[in-house]
């Protein structure tokens, strides 16, 4: 699949910013699930902490102790090229992309090879879609952006519901989200940074739909929410401003599953209204204070990015995300649950994506895509396996 010919590369996937928080927790989760055969290497700036990194991988697998480790510098465009010609499929962590992520979406839109990663920044997706969509249809390259929290279970999990509705009918579907876990460093960073460009990111919006076709024949779209109590699901609504709703509606535009007029809703479920309320002002605080360089740069210092929750914290960690699904006369509640959603289960569904790409056959796509567009039902057979579970609840 893709534009590649498999022989000629030397990787099947190389994970790129493998020393930082997540990308340890990656490398960590590959060394004890990579599939047999699996040719993989890790890539970062610093080769003296690849290389204690591969001792501890070595630790996890005795095979690790001789595996390929790749000194690349986003700086350093030969470096990138380089990465992006040698492998079928890139992931990377490195963050914020807005910052860092450009020179290697370009690399692997031109050389014909598959990328994933973990941004949750939309002005970063709409951008390199403009800038790189059209040269990777072209070279085969499948860009697969937000693999990790974002969007994974939000995309899956909204193409999971509407899988148990009717076809051909219009179709409703709400996301609730639920979790007890705390950020870590770059999250915090890539979220300030996000809140800081409110401007920027509504021209990058604009400038994409210029590019953009839409499907003549069918409607999709992903409305903000009101703040409500959702009976439901027995908690409080609240409306959630990341980039899972429009990775939702960008896949319900490219699949004709979802029907000829879909709407998808995407909110924070919390159990009591002052937390809701606290909620809402935390978040309107804390984009407030994003607006003002001096405050920006103080909260910034509060969570330097590279840190995070530690193993502990980590294990207690959960999440859920309800699904709440109607069409033609039916209705449906699914959910989409696991462990530790930012970091754990992260890295699982990052490494998973990325052998997804790499192992399993898949719909014919290139060019930039959304999960759902370009692994749908293989990588949730394969989450499923890993752990992540996918169930309906309940139908009537």
């Amino acid at each position: 699949m893709g534009g590649m010919n498999e022989s000629s590369r030397t990787y099947d996937v190389v994970l790129f910013g493998a020393t930082g928080f997540v990308g340890v927790l990656t490398a960590e989760y590959l060394a004890a699930n990579a599939p047999k055969g699996l040719r993989w290497a890790i890539a970062g700036r610093d080769t003296t902490k690849l290389e204690r990194l591969r001792e501890r991988l070595t630790e996890i697998n005795p095979e690790c102790a001789v595996l390929p480790l790749m000194r690349v510098d986003v700086a350093e465009r030969a470096s990138v090229r380089e990465l992006a010609v040698n492998t079928r499929v890139v992931a990377t962590t490195v963050g914020p992309y807005l910052e860092y992520g450009e020179a290697l979406v370009a690399a692997c839109a031109s050389a014909g090879t598959d990328y994933v990663d973990l941004t949750g920044e939309p002005e970063f997706v709409d951008l390199m879609y403009v800038r790189h969509d059209a040269l990777a249809r072209d070279t085969g390259a499948r860009i697969v952006h937000a693999c990790g929290f974002d969007s994974i279970p939000h995309d899956l999990g909204a193409y999971y519901t509407v899988k148990q509705l009717p076809e051909g009918v219009p179709l409703r579907v709400d996301g609730f989200v639920r979790s007890n876990a705390t950020l870590s460093g770059g999250t915090f960073a890539s979220a300030l940074n996000q809140f800081s460009r409110a401007r920027q990111m509504l021209s990058a919006q604009a400038e994409r739909r210029r590019h953009e076709p839409r499907p003549i024949d069918r409607t999709a779209y992903a409305p903000t929410g009101t703040p409500h109590y959702a009976k439901e699901i027995g908690a409080w609504a609240l409306p959630l401003p990341t980039i899972d709703p429009q990775v939702v509606q960008r896949s319900a535009r490219a699949v004709a599953r979802y029907g000829p007029d879909f709407r998808y809703r995407h909110y924070a479920a919390v159990k009591t209204l002052p937390f809701a309320v606290g909620g809402v002002v935390g978040m309107s605080t804390l984009f407030a204070a994003a607006q003002v360089p001096p405050v920006r740069r103080w909260l910034s210092g509060r969570l330097k990015p590279g840190d995070g929750p530690d193993e502990a914290r980590r294990a207690k960690s959960w999440f859920s995300v309800r699904f709440v699904g109607e069409g033609g006369g039916r209705r449906v509640y699914t959910e989409v649950s696991g462990g530790d959603p930012g970091y754990a289960e992260t890295a699982k569904m990052l490494a998973e994506s990325a052998i997804c790409l790499v192992r399993d056959e898949l719909p014919d796509t290139a060019g930039q895509v959304t999960t759902v567009e370009a692994m749908g039902d293989a990588l949730i057979e394969r989450l499923t396996k890993a752990g992540i579970t996918f169930r309906v609840a309940a139908e009537r």
